[in-house]
């Protein structure tokens, strides 16, 4: 693996934001993925569409060829307006993703490092997501950092780690 650098979303990364989002969600072994317009559904949409709005926080893994590698957000929702990882209003919702090819080598633990400091640089106090219980590597970098099971809808675990 190259080196990388972790560096805040620009508006010229919206295309990728997306990419991310479909990266995001879980296919198990041996299932077929979603299909791509999926993205475009509402409930998933809102993870994206504003980017930039009061509120976001994020960044990009880049490695030395100008390669974006993966993402990693926080957004907050509301009570009618919920994400998936959804606890209060005042909680934000993390969304990660990196490409299949990137993961497994620590570059989602260094997004998770940088992330975090930044919150709590702003006293960002609670954070929250939503993983699916099927997704055990996903579920157990979670824990290390403090993530705790709230709740569970379906196949996802709702968590919350206190900053």
């Amino acid at each position: 693996m190259n080196k990388y650098t972790i560096r805040p979303i620009t508006e010229r990364d919206i295309p990728f934001l997306w990419d991310m989002l479909y990266e995001s969600l879980y296919v198990p072994k041996g299932k077929d993925p979603f299909n791509r317009d999926v993205i475009k559904e509402p409930s998933l949409s809102k993870y994206v569409e504003e980017w930039g709005r009061e509120g976001d926080l994020g960044y990009i893994a880049v490695d030395e060829e100008g390669q974006l590698l993966g993402s990693i957000t926080i957004r907050y929702f509301n009570e009618s307006n919920k994400g998936f990882g959804f606890v209060s209003n005042d909680i934000a919702e993390l969304g990660m993703a990196l490409k299949a090819e990137y993961r497994g080598i620590g570059i989602g633990t260094a997004l998770l490092n940088m992330l975090i400091n930044r919150m709590k640089e702003k006293e960002i106090k609670r954070v929250s997501l939503s993983v699916d219980s099927d997704n055990i590597v996903a579920v157990k970098l979670y824990k290390r950092f403090g993530f705790k099971e709230v709740g569970m809808v379906d196949t996802s675990i709702t968590m919350v780690a206190d900053l």
